[in-house]
């Protein structure tokens, strides 16, 4: 039996990865983590691009039986309700969402976020397996990141080699660039090595396919795909030889200097509802918060 087909598709201004992943012999497909088209400037949202990834489904012959979130991101906004509408696919990611949740709710006043992770319609167990034709998928929690970053790990079911393409998240980025960042609420640099030793205890042969990559020093071209002996041998950040502590503290020291993303406060806020905007108000309007965040002195008097 084939392994998985993975067709990526890269949106550059959130430098993030979007995949199709199929069956070969059956067809049935998911989407994992699907763009939604943001301008920030206008607050216009568009599905263009999930719109490619849905015209390669049609190409393929693909039926798209998930879509799969890693986790919820805080540089994109999901087009996992848009994907779902137009095929019927439901919308899955890690079980520990609902500590995502529980740490933004507040931030947003987000009361008509469902509790127990209800906006999603399947959250995933560490270890859990589920069929995607005649592949298996294995779902890896691997935190750090945030609570609640899971990996996809793909393969053919009943192979004692077990999945040899996984699906990372933002885990880990291209062998030649390093690691996630662990400085948003609930993030854990510690946590994080951990997670990253994890996967890379796979066999050296495994597929890694990256979630964002942003051009390493010296790279002309996006790359998103790497290898598990590929990461122990090169990557900077935690390569074979590095240790827990070295690793916490170049990674804690680099957090501190890193700005926030530009999307920050629209994804987070419809992340955790699994892609969902807020209702719309009385004039028809819906709207997205932001909280203020005054420094001495800088209220109007």
């Amino acid at each position: 039996m084939e392994r998985p087909a993975i067709r990526a598709f890269f949106d550059e201004p959130t430098n993030t990865v979007s995949y199709l992943v199929w069956d070969p012999a059956t067809k049935d497909g998911a989407v994992v983590d699907p763009v939604l088209d943001w301008d920030n400037r206008s607050g216009t949202a568009d599905t263009a691009f999930a719109d490619r990834i849905l015209d390669a489904a049609r190409d393929e012959g693909v039926a798209i039986r998930w879509v799969l979130e890693t986790h919820a991101h805080a540089d994109h906004l999901t087009a996992a309700p848009y994907i779902k509408a137009k095929t019927g696919a439901p919308i899955g990611i890690g079980e520990h969402i609902t500590e995502v949740q529980r740490i933004f709710r507040p931030v947003f006043d987000a009361q008509d976020v469902k509790p127990g992770g209800g906006d999603f319609d399947r959250l995933f167990r560490d270890g859990e397996r589920f069929a995607l034709g005649g592949l298996e998928v294995e779902v890896m929690h691997l935190p750090g990141h945030t609570p609640a970053d899971v990996a996809y790990r793909i393969g053919v079911a009943g192979d004692p080699r077990g999945g040899q393409d996984v699906l990372v998240g933002d885990t880990i980025f291209m062998h030649d660039y390093g690691t996630a960042r662990a400085d948003f609420p609930g993030g854990d640099a510690r946590q994080l090595f951990h997670s990253i030793r994890r996967l890379l205890s796979l066999p050296p042969g495994t597929r890694l396919w990256m979630c964002h990559d942003y051009k390493a020093p010296g790279r002309d071209s996006y790359a998103w795909q790497s290898t598990v002996a590929d990461q122990r041998a090169h990557n900077p950040h935690v390569k074979d030889g590095v240790t827990e502590e070295e690793f916490v503290a170049f990674r804690t020291g680099r957090d501190a200097g890193l700005a926030a993303p530009l999307l920050l406060l629209p994804s987070i806020q419809v992340n955790i509802r699994a892609g969902r905007f807020p209702e719309a108000e009385a004039n028809g309007v819906r709207y997205l918060r932001i909280p203020v965040k005054l420094k001495d002195g800088a209220e109007a008097r």
